[in-house]
């Protein structure tokens, strides 16, 4: 149960390709093969490929208790934050108005006295 298992091919699936092509330099001669002639019969084609069995994931009470735990915590954190830049925009909306309040009184007062 707890050995790897490794999957078997018994047929080739098809050509094999490498990944980095080697380059020819002036110092080593080309390797010249013979081509070999097709063959006159049918080949059976290539098996489905077989889905790898998915794992489940076991879950203990304590594995549980810590991810609810830091859900909880971020949710915590991330709350604090939303709060924090509300009371900011707030706190800042505020002395816009007693600016615009204070700047209205002084410009009204001096319409008054001309």
């Amino acid at each position: 149960m707890l050995q790897p298992r490794i999957p078997v091919n018994p047929l080739p699936t098809g050509i094999v390709t490498p990944l980095v092509q080697p380059t020819v330099t002036a110092d080593i001669a080309p390797h010249h093969t013979t081509d070999v002639a097709p063959c006159n019969h049918h080949h059976a084609p290539a098996p489905a490929p077989v889905p790898a069995p998915s794992s489940t994931v076991r879950v203990t009470p304590a594995g549980l208790a810590v991810v609810v735990a830091g859900g909880a915590g971020a949710v915590l954190v991330v709350g604090a934050v939303l709060v924090s830049m509300l009371l900011a925009v707030a706190v800042t909306a505020a002395s816009v108005a007693v600016c615009a309040v204070v700047l209205r009184s002084l410009l009204s007062g001096q319409n008054r006295h001309r």
